[in-house]
């Protein structure tokens, strides 16, 4: 429990920090420092190493770069939960395994019949399929003892799911131009660590080097470079069933690297990331851009779909007599759950980044994620402050 505590902790304040960045950076989108933040997310940076060079602005390295460490903690996360955490057992993981599939399902299908016939937009279907963990997990904060710990779990564990179902879209349908040599060099990387894995090496530096080996094989080969973290993740060792990372005890090496990570991604690479994407200058905005059909096809995504997606999901099973709610809630608790997993943020706006590299319908885009989490948070914090306490 001490350690679930800590967690919750951390993402709660982390959510905070992101919050603050990306308010920092729609400050200096619309003022008198637009042109310089502009300018520094587009200055170049260069890695040269023997004949191997890798060229990028600098946006593309806090896109590319750091956020495959943050996609290294997501799988840390997922492989941990699927071992000994809370999908290890068939009862823990039907009912958010199921609510976060229709949560991603339903919003994508509202999206995509909102924006049928425009071939550009219907590259973002998957924008608005994501839940932030750390901006949902912050609003419940706010709500202190009135929220039940089984809430905060299952809140968790279907952003949790939300994100490895964003994982396999990112590599199904977002690679482009792909290399096979580099594929093949990369697989070749993948298959070292496995080795490894299959013979009981524990150390974590082999796998750290190994793993910066295959993010420039990735890098290179057309698919998002950002999925050579999850595969590393994945090929970490985890045997510790204990599943309590803050506990006086040895553990796995999965669960070392995953306490190191945490906050320098809950504090350090998260706030940077929303610091360079959420800049979106308004000024030039009109009536016409905030109701385009691509802002409100995410928007009504997020803040409409997703609810209904997830919580007609568990009340389908709670009905059929295959899942129970956590202790504590409700119908109407369940509802307010819905409504904060509209928050897509995070990886909603990485996700808007790939499908449409920039330009205005990226803008567009970043407004439709901005607004409908804004809308969710609001939404799902009166909703839950106004009821009865959950406990």
């Amino acid at each position: 429990m001490r350690a679930l505590s800590e967690f919750f902790r951390l993402e709660a304040a982390g959510g905070i920090v992101l919050i603050g960045a990306a308010v920092l950076a729609m400050l200096c989108a619309n003022s008198p420092l637009a042109a310089g933040y502009a300018a520094v997310w587009r200055m170049p940076a260069a890695i040269h190493i023997g004949d191997l060079a890798i060229a990028k602005p600098l946006l593309a390295w806090v896109n590319d770069g750091l956020m495959a460490i943050f996609f290294l903690l997501v799988a840390l996360e997922i492989k941990r939960e699927a071992i000994s955490g809370h999908l290890a057992r068939r009862d823990q993981r039907l009912l958010p395994l199921v609510c976060a599939c229709a949560g991603v399902a339903l919003p994508a299908l509202l999206f995509l019949a909102i924006n049928r016939g425009d071939a550009s937009a219907l590259r973002g279907w998957a924008v608005p399929t994501a839940t932030d963990i750390a901006f949902a997990l912050a609003v419940l904060a706010l709500l202190g003892d009135r929220v039940p710990v089984g809430m905060k779990l299952l809140l968790s564990t279907i952003a949790v799911v939300d994100d490895l179902i964003a994982i396999l879209i990112i590599a199904v349908f977002y690679a482009h131009g792909m290399s096979f040599v580099a594929l093949g060099a990369a697989a070749t990387t993948l298959g070292l660590m496995f080795v490894l894995n299959r013979r009981g090496v524990t150390a974590l530096t082999p796998y750290l080097l190994l793993g910066t080996v295959l993010w420039i094989c990735v890098l290179k080969s057309g698919v998002h470079a950002t999925l050579a973290g999850v595969a590393t993740g994945l090929m970490i060792p985890h045997v510790d069933r204990n599943n309590d990372i803050d506990d006086e005890i040895e553990h796995s090496a999965l669960e070392t690297l995953e306490h190191a990570l945490h906050p320098w991604v809950a504090y350090a690479i998260l706030p940077l990331f929303a610091f360079a994407n959420a800049g979106l200058d308004l000024r030039d905005m009109g009536v016409r851009d905030l109701t385009s059909v691509l802002t409100l096809g995410i928007a009504l995504a997020l803040v409409v779909g997703k609810p209904l997606g997830i919580v007609g999901a568990a009340l389908g099973l709670r009905a059929a007599g295959l899942a129970r709610l956590p202790d504590g809630m409700d119908g109407r608790s369940l509802l307010g759950l819905g409504l904060l997993c509209g928050i897509g943020f995070t990886m909603s706006l990485f996700i808007g980044s790939l499908a449409f590299n920039n330009g205005a319908r990226y803008d567009e885009a970043v407004l439709g994620v901005l607004s409908a989490s804004l809308v969710s948070a609001l939404l799902g914090y009166a909703w839950l402050r106004t009821g009865p306490a959950l406990r």
